[in-house]
């Protein structure tokens, strides 16, 4: 298991991306492989939303990365206790089709074999997303 805490910040999310890589290097799955980019991918979206569109001012978020046989399990727990709505693509003419945010659960959904919200001991919330490994 890894777990870190980190600042609510884009540098923050993208520090989750690059620990998430790095660890899975050290578990046997290398860099640049089909899962550690799925990983990578997912950890960057669920990271960036918690800074986008969860941060509470002075409250960090955190990373955690369970390997276990079969599946690789990627938590990231919040400090808003709002749900996030389903994954939905957005509506036609709702956003500019050429806009670079609006699809990441969508984006999660389509390449995670599960993903939900549960509640974490505290305030907030905890996105997770399970990638299969056979």
């Amino acid at each position: 298991m890894f777990f870190q805490q980190l600042s609510a910040t884009r540098r923050g999310a993208r520090l989750a991306r690059r620990l998430a890589t790095y660890q899975l290097d050290v578990w046997g799955i290398p860099f640049g492989s089909d899962v550690s980019d799925t990983v990578a991918l997912v950890v960057a979206e669920l990271a960036s939303n918690a800074v986008l569109h969860a941060r509470v001012p002075g409250r960090d978020f955190s990373l955690r990365l369970e390997h276990r046989t079969d599946v690789l399990r990627i938590e990231v727990a919040d400090a808003r206790g709002d749900r996030p709505v389903a994954a939905q693509p957005p509506a036609t003419g709702a956003t500019d089709p050429t806009a670079d945010h609006g699809r990441g659960l969508v984006i999660v959904e389509a390449i995670a074999s599960r993903w939900g919200v549960t509640d974490r001991c505290g305030p907030g919330k905890v996105i997770w997303a399970e990638i299969d490994l056979r």
